[in-house]
């Protein structure tokens, strides 16, 4: 491991850059044995410089262990590199790449309308022969443009092959717009959506849209479309991601809930501008989401030096029916397996009224799954204990029926009078139990809790590694079904 990755907070096993800032993941795209992380990035600052904004760069076989590469895309005479995505164009509808397939970024260039300060974004592309190591900006960039409209940015775009046409979803203000092209380069309007639909608590962004099935029929496939929530000062969360379920036909999407439903993707504070990977192979068939693990609200005051900002677990998405409708659920992707390390297993143990039951921890990084049931007592968890004064605490209230993470006594939260917080979730308990896996790194806590149902994502600035967790049950007994606690290894060894 080299200095650079020893740092205090420095993740573990979530990537976060060598140096300087980080924030949206961008151009997300399987191609040929490697997984593309691209990202905005401002090379030499640790704060955001968005008329400067590159796309870092970065590439994994696993999903896990990541090497940095050069920055991608640079700004040029069309302004900064916002957020996008990228594809391979299998069938050369570009006609960019000599009758062979290639990788088409497709991103917002960003700078100001000639003679005034008002902001100008329009969609540009690039193109790369060789594997994503080199990129050739478009000679007919931009490729999209609409002056009438401010915010409108980040295209995530895909191939829709029942109308056999590239379809964009573009950021547009408070609402989404969808646009068509047969080659990446001529687009034209297809429709809008959202209007009143959602969450308006501010403008929206980097939008994504894909088909999965529901409860695994592929007969019963949804279309879900992710959209972020930029940061409101009214709204005690913060920036935060808000996800819909519909019916989409290559040009139009159709809400399948009213407008005023309201579905959450993470119920943490840390969760934000998160999209999928494109052109994974069919044989694999899943459909991996990755966020950056921040939050508008604070995220330029967080306390790490040399680098600012990582990204989440990679997760795999799916749909489940239930009596409250079709709803996505979370979980981590299984390559997290590559760096288990020694297990022990704990079970069939009674948490009495008032008595906690520690274990200590020999190592800080940890995969804890537990499963607690429900006895006699309305209040049970478990607590991650840093130290004597900090710690960070998971509760279920089986009266209120919501799951809990507290991070007010987590650590460092001076940065941000909006960071010290409870945050809470409905959740049902399954048959009188809760299960949750919990990932903590060096400065975050992922929880997932009845697989994959409710998830939270915080981050958490302890002096001290975690020494010990502690399970307790207030006003009541609660039973300890199983405890497996798993240790992880650094990813930058």
């Amino acid at each position: 491991m080299t200095e650079n990755y020893k740092e205090k907070y420095r993740p573990q096993f979530h990537f976060s850059p060598e140096k300087n800032w980080m924030n949206d993941p961008n151009g997300m795209v399987y191609y040929k044995g490697e997984y593309h992380l691209f990202y905005q990035h401002t090379p030499f600052s640790t704060l955001p410089d968005f008329d400067k904004m590159h796309w870092g760069h970065a590439v994994s076989k696993d999903l896990i262990h990541w090497e940095e590469l050069p920055a991608a895309l640079y700004p040029d005479e069309n302004g900064a590199i916002f957020s996008g995505s990228a594809v391979v164009d299998w069938d050369n509808t570009s006609g960019l790449f000599d009758d062979a397939a290639g990788l088409v970024a497709i991103y917002t260039s960003h700078d100001t309308y000639p003679e005034t300060n008002r902001p100008r974004q329009r969609q540009s592309i690039a193109y790369s022969k060789d594997d994503g190591r080199s990129w050739t900006k478009y000679e007919g960039n931009p490729v999209l443009s609409d002056e009438n409209i401010t915010d409108y940015r980040d295209p995530k775009v895909f191939w829709h092959a029942d109308t056999n046409k590239w379809v964009m979803v573009l950021a547009t203000g408070h609402l989404v717009t969808l646009y068509t092209s047969p080659n990446l380069k001529d687009w034209e309007f297809a429709s809008g959506f959202g209007k009143k639909a959602g969450s308006h608590d501010s403008f929206w962004e980097c939008p994504d849209l894909f088909k999965l099935p529901v409860d695994h029929d592929e007969n019963n496939q949804k279309w879900v479309m992710i959209v972020s929530i930029g940061d409101n000062p009214d709204s005690k969360e913060g920036s935060r991601t808000q996800y819909f379920i519909g019916h989409f036909d290559g040009t139009t999407f159709v809400n399948d809930n009213p407008d005023e439903t309201v579905l959450w993707l993470d119920f943490g504070r840390d969760n934000y501008a998160g999209v999928s990977w494109s052109d994974i192979p069919n044989r694999d068939g899943r459909r991996i989401y990755l966020g950056w693990m921040s939050n508008w609200r604070y995220a330029n005051q967080i306390p790490t030096e040399k680098w600012r900002g990582a990204m989440t677990l990679p997760r795999e998405l799916s749909l489940i029916s239930s009596d409250f409708g079709v709803s996505l659920i979370q979980k981590p992707v299984l390559e997290l397996s590559t760096i288990q390390k020694d297990i022990s297993i704990y079970q069939e143990q009674t948490i009495e009224s008032n008595t906690p039951v520690s274990f200590s921890l020999s190592h800080s990084l940890i995969e804890i799954n537990v499963e607690l049931e429900r006895v006699s007592s309305s209040n049970f968890g478990i607590t991650l204990q840093h130290s004597d004064s900090e710690k960070t605490i998971i509760s279920y209230d089986s009266q209120l029926e919501k799951l809990f993470v507290d991070r007010t006594n987590a650590g460092e939260s001076g940065f941000s009078p909006s960071f010290s917080t409870i945050q809470e979730a409905p959740m049902k308990m399954l048959a009188g139990r809760i299960k949750l896996q919990i990932f903590l790194d060096s400065s975050s806590v992922e929880v997932f809790a009845n697989d994959g149902k409710v998830v939270f994502t915080c981050l958490i600035f302890p002096s001290e590694p975690c020494q010990k967790i502690v399970l307790f049950s207030d006003e009541g007994t609660t039973r300890l079904a199983s405890l497996k606690l798993t240790e992880l290894d650094s990813i930058w060894i």
